[in-house]
């Protein structure tokens, strides 16, 4: 039991906002302070993965990524793309040729990102990474990141209302998690059906198991493709605590996706 004045010395870190290259999200009072939970939110083949990963390898902070949809191979190539800016497909080339010694020490600057690629952990794994990551470096990751957290292996479902009620439990678990580890908790999650072609905004009801209530941040992607390979992606706040919000989803900020090397640009700072 604590006093205000007293929860000024116990907060620790929470609250702390980790770096962001998302300055538009940033100018619509979005955050990913430490010790809060925040979901993504968007249609397959959207860019959940790849907002994830830039959001990862920013600012070199300390991560623990769980890559439960994407394998090492697709991680890795990504990842050496954007802190490099090589074009990614010359970077899968060079992996496949065993070739990569050339990127070991650009890597090697983010040596305490770390990453685990089980296809269905269970809460006990997610665990068992972070006590080993507190055991190697003396402290918690600053972001953790679940890459979907429908992956994660949390009990059966046997119906649709089970499925809602799991994904509830998981969003209060890894919020859980968030306090008492301190970091920003990233959840990556789907879309409902109608939603799912991720070509207009997705409002707060388009998320899937309408599991709003826990999450402190509900962002929904959705894209613009110009038809000669470019791509635009769009982030909208659908729920914010502690800012702007629009839960309709046509209030969003825009980023510039670059296929060769990952990374995306925030386009108002682009011009």
């Amino acid at each position: 039991m604590y006093s205000l004045p007293q929860s000024v010395t116990v907060k620790g870190a929470a609250g702390e906002p980790i770096p962001s290259p998302f300055g538009g999200l940033t100018r619509h009072e979005v955050e990913f302070r430490r010790g809060e939970l925040s979901l993504v939110a968007a249609g397959p083949g959207t860019g959940k993965s790849i907002f994830a990963i830039n959001l990862a390898l920013f600012g070199n902070m300390p991560v623990m990524y769980f890559s439960a949809d994407s394998n090492a191979a697709t991680q890795l190539t990504r990842a050496t793309a954007i802190i490099t800016g090589d074009n990614v497909r010359e970077v899968k080339r060079k992996l496949m040729r065993d070739d990569f010694g050339d990127y070991f020490a650009d890597l090697a600057k983010r040596w305490w990102v770390r990453f685990n690629y089980d296809a269905r952990p269970k809460p006990k794994d997610l665990e068992r990474d972070l006590a080993a990551y507190f055991e190697v470096f003396g402290m918690m990751p600053h972001l953790i990141v679940v890459d979907n957290i429908t992956n994660v292996d949390g009990g059966s479902a046997q119906d649709a209302e089970g499925f809602t009620f799991g994904l509830e439990a998981m969003c209060e678990y890894l919020a859980d998690m968030a306090r008492q580890t301190k970091a920003h908790v990233l959840a990556l999650h789907h879309v409902t059906g109608e939603h799912s072609d991720g070509l207009n905004p997705i409002p707060l009801s388009g998320v899937k198991g309408k599991i709003g209530r826990v999450p402190s941040v509900i962002i929904t992607l959705h894209k613009e493709i110009d038809g000669m390979d470019g791509r635009i992606i769009h982030a909208s706040a659908v729920k914010n605590r502690e800012g702007f919000e629009d839960s309709s989803g046509q209030t969003f900020s825009s980023y510039d996706f670059n296929q060769a090397n990952m990374r995306l640009t925030d386009l108002v700072l682009a011009f």
